[in-house]
């Protein structure tokens, strides 16, 4: 089973950053990597970003791309997102969880499980 903590979040001005991290716990052996989702008030959750373990392969919601870049820290079985150019629609809780569907879908919930607790982001302008 994994545990994953989110930390990070905070408010900060529109066009500043912020650098978001996913600490893990637990056994990932059988996942293939992590996500990154948000959650906007009265919106669904949506993609942000993810990586693979084996090899590194990073994936990039088009609102984010360019703007956001996800990292791995395989000692300390961490995930970043930095997050620059920050807009005031990134304001949203973020939430991490491990890939556990064998897929080339990155991109959707239903392929991920373990999700951590949420760290809110606001972006004021």
């Amino acid at each position: 089973q994994v545990q994953l903590v989110e930390s990070g979040g905070g408010l900060v001005q529109a066009g500043g950053s912020l650098r978001l991290s996913c600490a893990a716990s637990g056994r990932t052996f059988g996942t293939y990597g992590m996500g990154w989702f948000r959650q906007a008030p009265g919106k669904e959750r949506e993609f942000v970003a993810a990586i693979r373990w084996s090899g590194g392969s990073t994936f990039y919601a088009d609102s984010v791309k360019g703007r956001f870049t996800i990292s791995r820290d395989n000692a300390k079985n961490t995930v970043y997102v930095q997050m620059s150019s920050l807009k005031t629609e990134d304001t949203a809780v973020y939430y991490c969880a491990v890939k556990k569907v064998y897929s080339v879908n990155w991109y959707t919930e239903a392929q991920y499980g373990s999700w951590g607790q949420g760290t809110q982001v606001t972006v004021s302008s």
